[in-house]
């Protein structure tokens, strides 16, 4: 037994450390522009409440300190970056059509996602932000709002961040109308997107890869290739919970990669199907994603595991 000892207490004491040092401290800084995330005091992220016409989180920066979402255009187009789609702002939610309005885009008619309050900004093992958002059309006339919860965690090898939206109908019926052009968006870090032919690929949960994932309805994607010098992955996990699960992807092998229950007629091809969605007045409805944040490919960062423990967390009532 006291041979014993000195094995044991090592054991123990190794424990302890990988524990520890997987339990990373999450901080939450309010600032003038919104509120600044770190892991261990590293930059994580930084929720933006005003990007144009929307909160955004930007720069997203993965597991080996590197930026996985792309800069265009809140800076000049960086090395492998298309200067395209300007409304594709690194991490956000909008809709294409909300009562007959775009959010979707930035042009003069388009409507504006405006930051009415934070309802909670809080730091620990897990950082969390809520908001509270008015969707205003170009006429200054409310369309409706939201609620979104955004929880970060980290541990070694992955960063996560929990992205929960409840749309509500506070202004009369909202309609979410039937279009490709929405809705939970990341915009890949340039070198990541297939379309650079340096080895970026995406694949969904049933197996389809890069053009033939677009339009179809999955559990989840993974969009992983270089980022300089690594491979680093983004998979975006619809939880089983979530409004209309397993959701249709806008996702494209130039960098876009969005989730969209909505597009129907556009993912199907068909005029004869309607993915349209009228929320009454005085009812929402809630979207729920987790995003992981990994090192290596979709088996390296064990993107199927990943998606299996995320489902089973109860997250409440479709």
């Amino acid at each position: 037994m006291i041979q014993r000892l000195p094995i044991l207490t090592a054991t123990l004491l190794c424990l302890l450390i990988t524990s520890t040092a997987a339990r990373a401290e999450i901080t939450a800084e309010r600032t003038e522009a919104g509120v600044t995330i770190k892991v261990d005091g590293k930059l994580f992220t930084k929720y933006v409440t005003q990007s144009n016409n929307k909160p955004i989180l930007y720069p997203v920066i993965g597991p080996t300190g590197k930026a996985v979402t792309r800069n265009y255009p809140m800076t000049a187009a960086t090395a492998g970056e298309r200067a395209d789609h300007p409304h594709h702002r690194s991490f956000w939610f909008t809709h294409g059509d909300v009562n007959g309005v775009s959010f979707w885009h930035e042009n003069k008619g388009a409507g504006s996602i405006v930051h009415r309050k934070f309802v909670k900004v809080s730091g620990g093992k897990r950082a969390v932000i809520v908001t509270q958002n008015d969707w205003i059309d170009a006429k200054g006339k409310k369309q409706c709002e939201d609620v979104r919860t955004l929880t970060f965690f980290a541990d070694g090898d992955t960063r996560t961040i929990d992205f929960e939206i409840t749309l509500k109908a506070t202004a009369g019926d909202v309609k979410l109308g039937d279009t490709k052009e929405g809705c939970f968006g990341i915009r890949v870090a340039g070198d990541m997107k297939p379309d650079s032919k340096k080895g970026g690929k995406l694949i969904n949960s049933e197996g389809q890869v890069d053009k033939n994932a677009w339009g179809k309805a999955a559990a989840w994607v993974d969009y992983h290739g270089p980022v300089e010098g690594e491979r680093l992955g983004i998979a975006i996990m619809n939880h089983p919970s979530s409004f209309r699960y397993p959701t249709y992807w806008h996702v494209r092998t130039y960098g876009l990669f969005a989730a969209n229950p909505f597009g129907l007629h556009h993912f199907k091809g068909s005029n004869q199907v309607d993915g349209s969605h009228t929320i009454r007045s005085g009812k929402s409805i809630t979207l729920r994603y987790r995003v992981l944040l990994h090192k290596g490919d979709h088996k390296a960062g064990k993107v199927a595991e990943s998606f299996a423990a995320y489902a089973k967390e109860s997250k409440g009532v479709k």
